[in-house]
């Protein structure tokens, strides 16, 4: 038993002594800190060009020229410039170019992981959201004209809605990602968990119990948040399969008046296109 003898002394050594699990903890936190404001700071930032890039394929051909349609053209150019440059150039990059040229004055590590993961979150959350806006039928934006909403109001109220309850599975899926790309943040002296488990193989020559340490926490948490997310798209499933049966059930079988008057109502549709 002289494997086990020496895999406690390597347990005692890395984490007991001097109270060296505290790096983990300590690191935990601040990886979970900065992936969730990171996560929500990317859902502000991919709302709005999403916002405005599905804006532009809906309606920029329609709007009469103008100062309106100039400046609709010109922030779906800069949201498709800010998509292009995030999306082509590493996470580890972006980070350091805000750690030591932008923030350089700056030694709050853990606001500028913040917001580097922020920025480099919104361009994929835009995607998300933009595909979200565009796979709403478009007589949802007529219904909303009927109702005497503009064009802001219909996208507040009724698209935006029904958008985020579509792509809330991928918003999760989002967040699991970036907490794993967190994982890069000590690059800019930031002790997250990966830097923690780091500093413990530095100070006890030991690689082995700290790195396996850090990769497992890690794998409990993404099968945590994954079985959060699985339980979240059944739920969202079931409600949909829920709302049709009601649809179904207010039409009534085949030949009742249910039934028959729903026929008239499409029936009528029809005649008026």
């Amino acid at each position: 038993m002289a494997w086990f003898d020496q895999l406690k002394q390597d347990f005692y050594l890395n984490f007991i002594q001097d109270d060296r699990w505290r790096y983990l903890t300590t690191g935990l936190s601040n990886t979970l800190l900065i992936t969730f404001f990171a996560v929500l700071m990317g859902i502000a930032i991919g709302v709005v060009i999403a916002i405005v890039r599905s804006s532009h394929d809906k309606t920029a051909e329609e709007m009469r020229p103008g100062a309106g349609r100039f400046l609709l053209k010109l922030g779906n150019g800069v949201c498709q410039v800010y998509l292009t440059v995030i999306r082509g150039t590493p996470v580890v990059v972006q980070l350091m170019i805000m750690y030591y040229i932008i923030f350089a004055s700056s030694r709050n590590g853990v606001a500028v992981a913040v917001l580097a993961f922020g920025v480099n979150s919104g361009a994929y959350v835009a995607e998300i959201f933009r595909s979200g806006i565009m796979s709403i039928d478009p007589g949802q934006f007529e219904a909303g004209r009927s109702l005497g909403f503009n064009y802001v109001q219909t996208m507040r109220y009724i698209i935006i809605p029904q958008a985020f309850k579509n792509v809330l599975p991928a918003l999760a899926n989002e967040f699991i990602v970036l907490l794993k790309e967190t994982s890069v943040a000590g690059y800019v002296t930031v002790r997250d968990l990966t830097m923690g488990g780091n500093i413990i193989r530095s100070v006890t020559y030991s690689a082995f119990m700290p790195l396996i340490a850090v990769a497992l926490i890690y794998l409990v948490l993404v099968m945590f948040f994954s079985w959060l997310v699985g339980k979240l798209e059944r739920k969202l499933r079931n409600e949909g399969t829920y709302v049709q049966k009601v649809r179904t059930s207010l039409s009534g079988p085949v030949g009742s008046p249910f039934a028959n008057r729903a026929q008239e109502i499409e029936e009528d549709k029809h005649e008026r296109k």
